[in-house]
């Protein structure tokens, strides 16, 4: 196959037809290889954008992105191996406390995570905020990690090896308006998350303001296609919807959702974190094969919290330092007595990007302590004065962009009849 055979690929999909396995592999292939161009490419993704892919199609795409990398293999472990990934939302720290429960019930957990791009960090930055914490180990010390029984758990960033030609496929898809595609969104995640070698995974597709996916039926759609891609693949992959349209937790940010994860590994924190903490833990150990024990024995008795303190350790982290904290904050009060009846994740996310804790652009430092408590949530009754929210940058100019974004991000009624989302919505598997 030649140059014009990326022209024949991008002319079966534009007309709607499906792609042969053979098409699929030479254009990942080539577009790895850089023999086929870049603008090739962002004509094929934006046909697939309005053309879709089948599911004979979407496993095979899947595949070839991860055949233009390495592939970890961690079958050989004496324990299960399990993984979780989120689709992200607003204060939605739960990898942070669920991979050290999850080893705690005897499972192996190789959590590989990224940065945030948007309104807060991902993952690596929110842990990045404990002195001393690296995200970037070896395959060999991850093994290591993953084969203490002290430990069991790793949170790390993936390799560049690992299914590079999804990296630059995504970096065409955000300049061309192509992210939004189904497909493309889910062989992305499954991509990356097959060729990490785990025996298991569970996914959590949030939905809502805070979300990327906005409407239930997307996704929906984005979990069962994510599932049916795992099993096509020969993994156990099972996906819970989850709400986004109020934030998780409390807290905002990256240091402040360290604080909040500790508080939930130490037998406390927000009751929907918890609830979600759990809910996930129970997938992953009965994706894992793991039976007849309860996480919430785990967070109770202590033993996650060892396993964290343990894992931070083991990634050149200490456990006991203080976290950075902003130089400036704000206070949002309650303007009236009543009830908070909304809460927009959204807004809220947006609030927090605007104090400093998210980036716009690939590489952007984030700042540890930026971020928003959050005093109130929907349901809860207030008084006039009572703190709503607690605001805080390092830079104080920053303080009245985000009270700005965050202005009609509330509402406080005077109402008894509070109508909240659940925050589990559905199982796919």
């Amino acid at each position: 196959m030649h140059d014009h055979d990326a022209v024949s690929i991008i002319r079966a999909k534009r007309d709607g037809n499906a792609l042969t396995d053979a098409q699929i592999d030479w254009v990942i292939d080539g577009f790895t290889r850089g023999t086929v161009a870049d603008e090739q490419m962002s004509a094929l993704a934006m046909a697939i954008m309005w053309r879709g892919m089948n599911r004979t199609e979407t496993a095979r795409w899947t595949t070839a992105m991860m055949d233009s990398g390495s592939r970890m293999d961690f079958t050989d472990l004496p324990l299960p191996t399990v993984d979780k990934h989120s689709t992200g939302g607003v204060g939605d720290k739960i990898t942070l406390p669920v991979a050290p429960l999850v080893a705690a019930c005897g499972a192996a957990v190789p959590q590989l995570a990224g940065r945030g791009l948007g309104y807060t960090g991902g993952t690596l930055d929110k842990l990045e905020a404990i002195p001393g914490w690296q995200a970037d180990l070896s395959t060999e010390r991850m093994r290591t990690i993953l084969t203490d029984p002290a430990i069991g758990a790793v949170i790390c960033a993936a390799g560049a090896d690992l299914a590079p030609a999804d990296k630059r496929l995504y970096a065409l898809r955000d300049i061309t308006g192509t992210v939004e595609s189904i497909p493309l969104i889910a062989s992305s995640i499954m991509s990356k998350k097959i060729a990490e070698g785990t025996g298991a995974l569970v996914l959590d597709v949030k939905v809502g303001s805070g979300a990327f996916m906005t409407e239930r039926a997307d996704a929906d759609e984005l979990a069962a296609r994510m599932v049916q891609i795992g099993l096509d693949a020969g993994l156990r992959t099972v996906a819970l919807v989850t709400d986004m349209e109020t934030p998780l937790g409390r807290t905002a940010g990256n240091a402040l959702e360290v604080a909040e994860s500790v508080e939930v590994l130490a037998g406390g924190g927000p009751a929907d974190v918890v609830e979600l903490t759990l809910a996930l833990a129970r997938e992953m150990l009965l994706a894992a094969g793991i039976d007849g024990i309860d996480p919430a024995d785990r967070l109770a008795d202590g033993t996650a919290m060892d396993r964290w303190r343990a894992m931070i350790v083991a990634q050149g982290g200490d456990p006991d330092a203080t976290l950075p904290t902003a130089r400036h904050s704000d206070i949002v009060r309650a303007p009236a007595s009543g009830v908070l009846t909304r809460l927009d994740a959204g807004m809220v996310g947006r609030g927090s990007w605007h104090l400093g804790a998210g980036r716009s652009r690939p590489g952007e430092p984030v700042s540890a302590g930026a971020g928003i408590e959050m005093h109130a949530k929907p349901g809860d009754r207030v008084r006039a004065g009572d703190p709503l929210l607690t605001l805080h940058s390092d830079d104080e100019a920053r303080l009245a962009r985000a009270g700005a974004e965050l202005a009609s991000a509330w509402q406080v009624e005077d109402t008894d009849a509070v109508v909240l989302r659940p925050l589990i919505l559905d199982r796919i598997c």
